[in-house]
């Protein structure tokens, strides 16, 4: 399931985001790959444990926090924090899969990645190149969104960044474990979830129809949820 997310943060939150990393620092992003996507990753990254990435890190999670899709969605449970990266001439990330599993920080908890996520920083007029390419079942799906819009996709899916022929594109990225493992399950449950607020919209929250839904939602998502 692949799903565009409109205006995560606002316009002010994204000149904040730009600001912040031009004064920052910036290393490999291969630094923090692992075996495989090491050779095939050439980009720029914020190091996590910088003071830039633990600001622009809070001011995303509060974004998703207030983002009813993103929720509906991605219904998650735990959120590794939001990583920064930058794209400039020529740089670009060859087809990678995300890997399975990965530590909150070094040496901390581990969780699952089930979903992932793309937050883009750069309008596409600022950049040629760097469309996410995301592979799945229904083929190769070309992404590139305006500063403040998103995109989630399953991280079992294969991926890429195409190389950057013009300009500079900017981004944060990272990855949630989902309370629903599964990304069927937790596809069908969203489409529910919306089919309820659109019933909501023409009849009233204790319309039987209504009740009946919401009941089924919550007894599926009892059936599907892995915590």
């Amino acid at each position: 399931m692949l799903i565009h997310l409109r205006n995560v943060l606002t316009r002010d939150e994204v000149a904040h985001c730009r600001a912040v990393l031009e004064r920052a620092e910036w290393v490999s992003g291969a630094s923090n790959a692992g075996e495989q996507a090491r050779k095939v990753k050439f980009n720029l990254q914020v190091p996590p444990d910088s003071a830039a990435a633990k600001e622009l890190g809070e001011i995303v999670l509060a974004a998703l926090g207030r983002n009813p899709v993103f929720n509906s969605a991605v219904m998650p449970l735990r959120v590794l924090p939001p990583l920064f990266n930058r794209y400039d001439v020529g740089m670009k990330y060859g087809n990678h899969v995300d890997g399975a599993i990965r530590s909150v920080y070094p040496g901390g908890p581990r969780m699952r990645q089930d979903v992932s996520t793309s937050l883009f920083l750069s309008d596409p007029e600022e950049y040629d190149g760097g469309e996410l390419v995301v592979e799945d079942t229904y083929g190769s799906h070309r992404v590139k969104l305006p500063a403040g819009d998103a995109v989630i996709y399953p991280t079992t899916s294969l991926h890429r960044v195409e190389e950057i022929t013009r300009g500079s594109r900017w981004a944060s990225f990272f990855w949630t474990q989902s309370m629903v493992r599964d990304d069927g399950q937790r596809a069908l449950l969203h489409d529910l979830d919306n089919a309820i607020i659109g019933l909501r919209q023409t009849l009233t929250d204790d319309h039987p129809s209504v009740l009946s839904l919401v009941n089924i939602y919550h007894n599926l998502l009892r059936q599907a949820a892995d915590l």
